[in-house]
Order: C-alpha cells, then structure tokens, then sequence
C-alpha cells in the first residue's frame, strides 16, 4: 500500500468570541465572563473579542497564585 503526506497549515486566531474564549480557558461562557480581570477588544463593527494574550496572562497569573480568589467578588461580578 503506498503513502500519502498531507500538510495543513492552520492559522491561529488571536481575539476569539465569547464561547471561543471561555472554552479556550476551559470555563462555561457565563463563569468565563465573571471571573475574568480584563474586558474584551471592542471591534469597529461593534463585536467583542477576547485576546488569547490577555487569555494566556489570566491563565498564568492563576497558576502563580496571584488570582482573585474572593468567592464574594466572582459571585458579585456573575450578577453584574
């Protein structure tokens, strides 16, 4: 039997929608928006996205303990 080689070439996105980035970071979308510091990248036609940047930083920050890890604040901000 012979063999074929497939490349793909897959670009990254950089600013991802609301379920995108909730789902990147591993969160529902609802407990993606309460718990993250930093607000989306508004776009000219009025659509948000969320930076993988801003994403990645979040993600490294929990990992260095410098998270907020006030439960009143996270269930504050799920109201808002």
């Amino acid at each position: 039997m012979g063999s074929a080689t497939v490349q793909i070439s897959v670009v990254p996105k950089r600013l991802l929608k609301l379920s995108e980035a909730a789902s990147y970071c591993g969160r529902s979308p609802n407990r993606f928006k309460a718990e993250v510091p930093f607000p989306p990248v508004p776009m000219p036609n009025g659509d948000k996205r969320y930076d993988v940047e801003d994403c990645d930083r979040w993600i490294n920050s929990l990992k260095a303990g410098a998270a907020d890890t006030d439960a009143n604040a996270v269930v504050a901000r799920l109201g808002a």
